[in-house]
């Protein structure tokens, strides 16, 4: 039985070789992952779908180029979140609509970047990011843990730039004054 390769050398032989098994075997190992991160960004499961396919398919052509210092899953988000922007801002007006009401739908349901965010094991700081708003915390989490822009982060939720701004200061100051 032949042992797993790791992402780097998976990634290596599709680049290098377009190598069908390690394409699969990275599609295997990361698709539910993408599919379940990306569908805490955007309720609708066709886009989703999509972007993740999207994803793979700039992979497998090589116009994603991985760079070995950094870790694939990371690389993975990075292509996958920024396809789902660039989707979202081609649907436009309908796009946000979208969002806004898939919003309201599950705003019961905590994603689990939320989970994981309330499980934080470090002093008050899972506390402290609960008593957030949901607002201020999806500002966080697209702009600290997603890593996106400022643009990126306001067309993935279908705000002003300027309000991502505002609410990212509000939640970092909020942060602050709970946690000093």
């Amino acid at each position: 039985m032949r042992e797993t390769r790791s992402d780097g050398e998976l990634l290596r032989a599709i680049a290098a070789d377009a190598d069908r098994r390690a394409f699969e075997e990275l599609y295997r190992r990361y698709a539910p992952w993408l599919t379940a991160r990306l569908r805490g960004r955007c309720a609708d499961a066709g886009v989703v779908d999509d972007v993740v396919q999207e994803t793979f398919l700039a992979i497998w052509r090589g116009t994603a180029n991985y760079r070995e210092e950094g870790d694939a899953a990371g690389w993975l988000w990075r292509i996958g979140s920024r396809r789902l922007i660039d989707t979202l801002r081609g649907d436009g007006a309908r796009g946000r609509l979208r969002q806004t009401l898939a919003r309201f739908r599950h705003r019961h349901e905590a994603s689990a970047e939320e989970r994981v965010l309330a499980g934080v094991e470090h002093g008050d700081l899972a506390g402290a990011l609960i008593r957030l708003s949901p607002e201020l915390r999806a500002v966080l989490q697209a702009t600290v843990i997603d890593g996106l822009t400022t643009r990126e982060a306001a067309v993935l939720l279908g705000i002003p730039p300027g309000t991502v701004k505002t609410r990212a200061l509000r939640a970092r100051k909020q942060l602050r004054e709970e946690l000093a």
